[in-house]
């Protein structure tokens, strides 16, 4: 077994993360309907957030010493804990979510008012989803819990073993979008399940392609260039953390088609964040320089 996790894996870790979420779910909700009831869903929120998260955790740190004994282990907690990296990468960390978000519902806003940041209009988030919150300081905490839950135990393993493992093989690009699509994956079951209250009229695997496929790769990428840059799975719990609080905080009570129109909004500004930094890159580098031989240099 060991033998095999060391020739795979990132195979290896995605299976065991995938396999202890979906089935941690599944046995949470004990053969509920899939979507569940709103009532339902928030009910169970907390018991499925948690069962979800238990896979990365624990598929980052297994896999870790699996492949790479106490010296892998040593290096894992030294990368966890890494916290003096230029003041400027904790700003990037935290606000580009935040910034990207609020530039999407600017724009959205100039042709609908439901495109307001609901902490802006009613001080909490739709009332039927599983985050409820009758102020804005509540509303402010509960994200701010959800979102550093999320961001510590899932960058325990995204960042903690996959990006690193995916890392000594691939560019930083195609790292960062492997892991984002298998990331957006990762979070159908939960999604499918405690959405009915999301989908409106849009047919289900519509909704599902562009929440979880749309932003999430290209923000992914952005976490892998600051990861380059810090070499810190502190930060970038941070900045998936920030991702979260704020998609509570600062989006709106839409649904349905609405629903979709912001996501893809968000998305688009993130994907021309990722293609500033490409071409930026590619100015850059010298034209004779192939990226891959750039970015064994690294």
């Amino acid at each position: 077994m060991r033998s095999f996790a060391r020739r795979y894996p990132a195979a290896c870790y995605f299976a065991l993360a995938f396999g202890i979420s979906w089935s941690g779910i599944l046995l949470v909700i004990r053969g509920g309907p899939i979507p569940a009831a709103p009532e339902e869903a928030h009910r169970l929120f907390a018991a499925v957030y948690l069962a979800m998260l238990a896979g990365p955790s624990i598929a980052g740190i297994v896999m870790t010493a699996m492949v790479g004994g106490s010296a892998g282990l040593r290096d894992y907690r030294e990368r966890l804990l890494r916290w003096r990296v230029r003041p400027v990468w904790y700003a990037v960390a935290l606000l580009t979510a935040p910034l990207a978000l609020a530039l999407t519902s600017l724009a959205l806003s100039q042709f609908s008012g439901d495109f307001v940041p609901a902490i802006f209009g009613q001080g909490a988030v739709d009332p039927a989803g599983p985050i409820q919150a009758d102020n804005v300081t509540t509303l402010v905490l509960l994200a701010g819990a959800v979102g550093m839950g999320a961001g510590l135990f899932e960058e325990l393993g995204w960042t903690g073993f996959a990006i690193p493992t995916l890392r000594r093989r691939l560019v930083g690009t195609s790292t960062g979008l492997i892991v984002g699509v298998l990331w957006g994956a990762w979070h159908f079951l939960a999604v499918w399940w405690g959405s009915a209250s999301s989908f409106g009229s849009v047919p289900v695997p519509l909704f599902l392609l562009v929440a979880l496929f749309t932003f999430l790769p290209p923000y992914r990428v952005l976490m892998v260039r600051v990861y380059e840059q810090t070499r810190s799975t502190l930060v970038a719990i941070l900045m998936h953390a920030s991702l979260t609080a704020s998609m509570i905080i600062l989006g709106p009570a839409v649904n349905g088609a609405r629903s979709l129109v912001y996501n893809l909004g968000f998305a688009t500004a993130l994907w021309g964040i990722v293609a500033a930094l490409i071409a930026s890159d590619r100015w850059r580098r010298p034209e004779s320089r192939p990226l891959a031989t750039h970015a064994r240099a690294m």
